[in-house]
């Protein structure tokens, strides 16, 4: 059975609607707007959404542009009695399946449904095809001259051959997903799937059904028997991401699954056994969230039988350059241009900065430079660093980048009103880091 969402601020409309579709043997629910749709999405599963544009709050393009980017999302079909050239390319730029304008005729609308289902299971297989060639194609080895990256390279070939559990930290973007990949690839199941599951993305019955499967009818919009994803990856790799963020009700039966094999599905009374290796990740510190009663100290230690701690890229600036590198040849490939270098300054620039969206955003920084190059190499202009805002001096020098630190250093220590620890707290930096840039730049 087919289950659609209708999202109207009309009451009517959202009336008619789900009388006439369930008659025709769809699963209907409705919602008034734009945020009554997400909780719903949060908490039931839905093939098709029928969209209005013009709503109270979060519109019909708020929604779209908030599912979007998430591959598991309903496949989406707008109705809207304001139709307009601009509104129906927006509504597709957004990623909608169809534009139909009320009135409409409801077979027709029965028919792009049923079009819109299709596509939907279509595009989902297609989608876990292309991560799981991307996974199969995508490189086992770090780009890094960085101590601390080989040493990680040296314990995941130790780790890799074994079936003990890993948890992998680190802050956002650091590359917990790589890793991750990279123990798969090298691991005795790489020719079996690996499969990942983001449990910051929905309720917590949403997630044990994802984890563990569910029984036909054991709740209300499950009108089919599931498979989880432990037996989906049986004989596999389970890669559990946010792990920081799985509801404390689940993590007991998470915890019995990792010491057992064993599961049920919701709904059911039978046990099953699968054989899947477990990787899990996470931006969080997991034992503070164990002393705040967020996670499970046994679950931990469960989890943590080997530890990868990944540093963030302002602690390795050695794997800049070599990154930096990488994603020029990646993104001149793609983009097909000839951007063959970076200019020593932009390298320098590229040093200097702290970079709080690590690799990934590094990698964001370098695919613009690249679009917006026009020379054979990269330069300082071309980067999008929020550190760097030239301005020529009145002399038409541009300021280097030490005059621009000193400048700034010298400016919170003056809206700090000269406390030093004041200060280093505001640039993020110890003491002694600020001590020596005061003593490096004369600053009395």
């Amino acid at each position: 059975m087919i289950r659609i969402l209708v999202v109207d601020d009309e009451e009517p409309i959202r009336r008619l609607l789900k009388k006439e579709l369930t008659r025709k043997g769809f699963s209907v629910e409705a919602a008034s707007d734009g945020e009554g749709a997400l909780g719903l999405i949060k908490e039931s599963i839905f093939d098709v959404i029928l969209l209005d544009i013009v709503m109270p709050g979060i519109n019909g393009i708020g929604l779209m542009k908030k599912l979007h980017y998430d591959p598991s999302s309903p496949v989406i079909i707008v109705l809207t009695g304001k139709a307009t050239v601009e509104t129906a390319v927006e509504a597709m730029k957004h990623g909608a399946y169809d534009y139909l304008t009320k009135p409409y005729k409801l077979d027709e609308l029965v028919i792009v449904i049923n079009r819109a289902y299709e596509y939907g299971k279509l595009s989902m297989k297609t989608q876990l095809l292309q991560q799981e060639l991307l996974r199969v194609e995508s490189t086992s080895e770090f780009i890094s001259n960085s101590p601390q990256m080989k040493s990680i390279m040296g314990l995941i070939r130790k780790i890799a051959p074994t079936d003990s559990a890993v948890l992998i930290q680190g802050e956002s973007g650091t590359g917990k997903e790589l890793v991750a990949n990279t123990i798969w690839h090298n691991s005795g199941r790489n020719r079996t799937p690996l499969i990942a599951l983001n449990c910051a993305t929905l309720s917590e019955n949403l997630i044990e059904s994802e984890i563990f499967g569910h029984e036909k009818g054991s709740f209300t919009s499950a009108y089919q028997t599931k498979h989880g994803i432990v037996e989906v990856a049986d004989k596999g790799t389970l890669f559990l991401d946010e792990i920081g963020e799985m509801p404390l009700g689940l993590q007991a039966k998470l915890l019995r699954f990792l010491d057992s094999g064993e599961f049920r599905r919701l709904g059911s009374n039978r046990t099953l056994n699968v054989d899947v290796r477990v990787l899990a990740a996470t931006n969080k510190n997991l034992l503070e969230r164990v002393k705040a009663g967020a996670f499970r100290e046994d679950l931990y230690y469960r989890l943590n039988v080997i530890n990868i701690t990944i540093p963030p890229l302002r602690e390795r600036r050695e794997d800049i350059s070599g990154l930096t590198s990488y994603f020029m040849d990646k993104y001149s490939r793609k983009l097909s241009k000839s951007v063959a270098g970076v200019s020593p300054d932009a390298i320098e620039a590229l040093g200097r900065y702290d970079w709080p969206g690590n690799v990934r955003e590094l990698e964001n920084v370098i695919e613009r430079a690249v679009i917006l190059c026009d020379a054979g190499s990269i330069s300082v202009e071309d980067l999008s660093i929020p550190a760097l805002s030239f301005s020529p001096d009145v002399t038409g020098r541009q300021p280097s980048l030490e005059d621009m630190e000193r400048d700034y250093i010298l400016k919170v220590l003056n809206g700090a009103r000269g406390n030093q620890s004041k200060a280093s707290q505001i640039l993020g930096i110890d003491r002694k880091t600020l001590y020596h840039k005061l003593k490096k730049y004369g600053i009395n």
